[in-house]
């Protein structure tokens, strides 16, 4: 296990908070690398990982895609078979265990795509631990369902109606309520971004991804092309490529939301588009997309999780330094991605690790047979059905929102509604 040079990776990380934070984000540091270094921790965390998250994840050979598209051999991680649907666990009770560790019994967490949402108010419920999520207010009304999902769970969500009311704003919000509770709550951070140690602690607690697809290929004699995951703030793709980094290959290739085009306010692209900025942004300093007085521009994705401006400082310096090609697709190549794999493949890729999707479909035909990439499926698609149906079945869909509306407003049992079209 590597951390970073006293919170920074190259010129990116750092801790650039209030003095309040300083204290709990040392203790934190502290107490994670004394976790970290105690084998009935990690041996906790090992059955926890087993028994509840349902790790290993399995690895799937995608053979009806690959004759398809020709080349190379494409397989799939299948996170989205892990507990909650979503590669975010695996961080959420690393990271409850630890607080759990630190006599903290209160969680707070902020939400994009609401699966780290879902992740950690399941990790506080099996754990025991009170639960309260903040979520922009546009991605609690394109993700009901896994808003219904942390309510049941037993956390309470609050919706952010500040700024672009998404994740930029929900992480802000979070960051103001640890500031005014440090002694009794711990953040949980869903990604490996914000002020050190979160980038390392993210990491270390989603490694397990990719130590798994390492000895998986290994055992399957794969010849490795490339590992292709999308990158929001980072999560899935710096745990998915973290035991391969200090190594020659294979291909890192990380995937952003390209939106709807390459103008300002069209699109996530920090790497890869053309107004990204170093900057100093929610405690680190890394690639974002940000005027030039330092303020957060919009964004925008067909994917809540993706849809953010700034990047994890670890995969800023990676991509400086070229060991994780950068890229991006476009909304329409996600929901083509995901249409592709689901028709032909029996999986539901979720919008953001569609992107990942996209990529390998354009990827796979320039390689011979002989080669394999491997996509991280971070996630499942289930959570998108608010935005999908629109797109794949507007009319149905128009037609069923209607009637159910109908139906609660007659106060009629479902076995009563009336038949649709």
């Amino acid at each position: 296990m590597s951390f970073s040079d006293n919170g920074f990776f190259g010129q990116f990380g750092g801790k650039y908070v209030a003095e309040v934070l300083r204290r709990p984000l040392d203790e934190l540091e502290v107490a994670f690398k004394e976790a970290m270094a105690d084998p009935s921790f990690l041996e906790e965390l090992h059955e926890i990982q087993r028994d509840y998250i349902g790790r290993e994840t399995p690895l799937l050979h995608a053979e009806t895609a690959s004759k398809i598209l020709g080349g190379a051999q494409i397989y799939i991680k299948l996170e989205g078979l892990a507990n909650t649907g979503a590669h975010k666990i695996n961080n959420a009770i690393g990271q409850c265990l630890l607080a759990k560790r630190m006599g903290k019994k209160r969680i707070i967490a902020e939400t994009g795509a609401g699966q780290h949402g879902v992740a950690t108010a399941a990790a506080c419920a099996k754990l025991g631990l009170d639960c309260t999520v903040y979520m922009g207010e546009v991605d609690v009304r394109r993700q009901q369902p896994n808003v219904a999902a942390m309510e049941l769970y037993g956390a309470k969500v609050h919706s952010v109606t500040s700024g672009s009311r998404t994740l930029k704003d929900a992480v802000n919000e979070a960051m103001r309520d640890w500031a005014a509770n440090p002694d009794t709550t711990h953040y949980v951070l869903g990604s490996a971004l914000g002020p050190a140690p979160f980038p390392d602690i993210v990491r270390e607690f989603q490694s397990v991804i990719g130590k798994e697809v390492k000895r998986q290929a290994e055992e399957r004699h794969l010849d490795v092309e490339a590992l292709i995951a999308c990158v929001g703030g980072g999560s899935n793709s710096i745990g998915f490529f973290s035991p391969f980094i200090d190594e020659p290959g294979p291909r890192l290739i990380g995937v952003e939301a390209g939106g709807i085009g390459p103008g300002i306010g069209e699109n996530a692209s920090r790497m890869t588009g053309n107004a990204s900025r170093d900057g100093i942004l929610q405690g680190y300093k890394s690639r974002f997309l940000i005027d030039e007085d330092g303020q957060a521009l919009s964004t925008r994705s067909i994917s809540a999780g993706l849809d953010y401006c700034g990047i994890g400082p670890q995969l800023a310096a990676l991509g400086k330094s070229g060991r994780v090609e950068f890229t991006s697709a476009l909304d329409k190549e996600a929901l083509e991605a995901v249409k592709f794999f689901a028709k032909n493949e029996g999986v539901l890729f979720a919008l953001e690790s569609a992107h990942a999707g996209a990529e390998a479909i354009k990827l796979a035909p320039t390689l011979s047979p002989e080669k394999a990439i491997i996509v991280n499926m971070s996630g499942r698609g289930d959570k998108d059905v608010f935005i999908t149906s629109p797109v794949f079945r507007p009319e149905k869909w128009l037609d069923f929102l209607h009637a159910e509306i109908e139906r609660l407003e007659s106060d009629k049992d479902i076995h009563e509604a009336k038949i649709m079209e």
